[in-house]
C-alpha cells in the first residue's frame, strides 16, 4: 500500500463504526480525518474535550477563525446546532459515560487491550490531554493507527511504555485489518485484501486469532 494512502484508508474504515446519533470524540492526528468519510445517512455529534459539543469539519483556509480550534489546537468549526461549553461540562460528558465512542491513535496496544499513547519517556510532550478520561469514560474505545512503526510491531504481547489506561481498547483499526479485543484475546475480523493473514500475523507481536467469518475491508 502506498504510504500516502494509509491514513485515509484507516480513517475511511473507522468512519463505518458509528451509527446515527452517536456522540463521538476524535483524537488528534489521523482521527480528525474521519468526518470526511462519514456516510451521508449517519449524523454524529462530535465532542471535543477542549469545549465543543457538535464540532464541525475542518474549515477552508479563508474561513479559519483563530478562536475556534480542536483539542489538538488545529483550526476547527462548529456545526449548526453545536455549542461551546466549559471544560467542566465537557469532562462531565466524558466522565459521565455520555460519549458513545472515542477514536484515538496509539504508540502501543497489547493483547489485553492496554493502551499506551501519551508519552515516550525522555521526550517532550505538550501534555496528556483528555485521553485518560476518554478511554475509561467512552463506551467504545477504537484505536486507529498504522500497524507498525518503522517496521516494528505496535500491537504487542505487553505494552512497554507508560500506560494511558488498562484493558480499555475494544477495537484496533490499521491499514492491514480490523482487530477486535475480546476476553479470549485479539481476533482479526477484517483484512485489507492487499495483505495475507500471514502478513498481518508477522507484523503483530501479540498472538492473533483469526475469525472464522473473516471479511475483506470494503
Amino acid at each position: 500500500m502506498d504510504k500516502g494512502e494509509i491514513k485515509a484508508y484507516i480513517a475511511k474504515r473507522a468512519a463505518k463504526e458509528f451509527k446515527d446519533g452517536d456522540v463521538v470524540n476524535l483524537g488528534i492526528g489521523l482521527p480528525t480525518m474521519i468526518p470526511s468519510f462519514l456516510p451521508a445517512d449517519v449524523k454524529v455529534v462530535l465532542e471535543a474535550e477542549n469545549g465543543m459539543a457538535g464540532a464541525g469539519p475542518k474549515p477552508a483556509a479563508e474561513d479559519v477563525d483563530l478562536c475556534v480550534s480542536d483539542a489538538g489546537g488545529q483550526p476547527s468549526s462548529i456545526a449548526p446546532g453545536g455549542a461551546f461549553i466549559d471544560s467542566a461540562t465537557s469532562f462531565g460528558l466524558i466522565r459521565g459515560g455520555h460519549v458513545d465512542a472515542t477514536v484515538l491513535g496509539a504508540l502501543q496496544v497489547d493483547e489485553k487491550g492496554n493502551l499506551a499513547n501519551w508519552i515516550i519517556p525522555g521526550k517532550m510532550v505538550p501534555g496528556m490531554g483528555g485521553a485518560m478520561d476518554l478511554v475509561v469514560g467512552a463506551s467504545n474505545v477504537i484505536v486507529a493507527m498504522e500497524h507498525t512503526q518503522k517496521g516494528n510491531p505496535k500491537i504487542l504481547k505487553q505494552c512497554t511504555l507508560p500506560l494511558t489506561a488498562k484493558t480499555c481498547v475494544t477495537k484496533i483499526i490499521t491499514e492491514m485489518g480490523v482487530i477486535d479485543v475480546t476476553d479470549e484475546g485479539l481476533v482479526l475480523v477484517e483484512i485489507n485484501p492487499e495483505f495475507s493473514v500471514d502478513d498481518v500475523k508477522a507484523a503483530t507481536e501479540a498472538e492473533l486469532k483469526v475469525s472464522p467469518d473473516l471479511k475483506t475491508i470494503e
